[in-house]
């Protein structure tokens, strides 16, 4: 049985690649502030949009409850998807009765860019997540800037002063926030009014191990004023059935729709079963 103390390859792996994508991110905001001023984030096409309720569209009888991702490829499963169109499968991913989509933004460790949300954001009518590792302002002001409606805080990378703050900033702007949390412990220092969902990634991220039942194990123990997400290891319609039945109200799918040669298919036949 592993204690959690074990130093296997894999085990340094997660815990370095957590820090290796802060380091680089914190240069990229670095040049990204060079580059696009606060003015011209607040100038730009979609910063004055009302955004979409994250609540309203989770919650929508005629939806499914499902944050369906667009990801091209990610640290533990290398590429997943070089070929889909994120205008083509965000539309699917929609028509199927996604709750909402998520759109990763990360270059250098999913593959994602700027131009992803901009375009899922031109095809779509419901709220888009900027799936990201946020960790100054500056990316809040940005995903606002892109048109996406909530963004992602994952809390064993920022300080319970940090999600207070940010949440504050974010709900200032308009958007939804998404907490996501890995235990018991992460949650209980984390847990701010300024959140509008907490979600439990049932990802291991210090060995990428998944598994669901971390998602079982925490569920009562977020209150009931914020929304309950479950993430990751969701393969199985069934799942989220017994999910639903633990008392979550959304479900966020990568890679399980992406990794098939047409994720707008993969989905419709996933609801099909639901």
């Amino acid at each position: 049985m592993n204690d959690g103390k074990s130093k296997s390859p894999s085990g340094d792996l997660g815990a370095n690649i957590l820090d290796k994508i802060v380091l680089r991110k914190k240069e990229e905001i670095a040049a990204a502030k060079a580059l696009v001023s606060v003015q011209d984030l607040e100038n730009s096409l979609h910063f004055n949009r009302t955004p979409y309720s994250f609540k309203e569209f989770l919650l929508a009888e005629d939806r499914t409850g499902i944050i369906a991702e667009f990801k091209r490829r990610s640290p533990s499963k290398g590429l997943i998807n070089g070929i889909a169109d994120v205008a083509e499968v965000t539309q699917a991913y929609n028509a199927a009765g996604a709750s909402a989509l998520s759109v990763l933004t990360d270059v250098d460790f999913f593959g994602g860019k700027t131009d992803d949300i901009l375009a899922a954001r031109a095809a779509n009518q419901i709220p888009i997540l900027r799936k990201d590792f946020m960790i100054d302002e500056y990316q809040i002001l940005e995903a606002k800037a892109w048109g996406a409606d909530i963004i992602l805080l994952i809390a064993s990378i920022l300080t319970p002063q940090q999600i207070n703050d940010f949440g504050k900033f974010a709900k200032g702007l308009g958007l939804n926030v998404l907490l996501e949390v890995h235990n018991l412990e992460e949650l209980e220092r984390s847990i701010c009014p300024n959140l509008d969902a907490i979600g439990v990634n049932n990802r291991n991220l210090t060995d990428f191990t998944v598994d669901i039942q971390t998602s079982f194990g925490l569920v009562n123990k977020i209150p009931d004023e914020f929304l309950k997400i479950s993430e990751s290891a969701i393969s199985n319609p069934q799942t989220i059935k017994e999910l639903k039945a633990a008392g979550f109200n959304g479900f966020l799918i990568g890679e399980n729709f992406m990794k098939t040669d047409n994720p707008g298919v993969a989905i419709k036949e996933f609801v099909a079963q639901i």
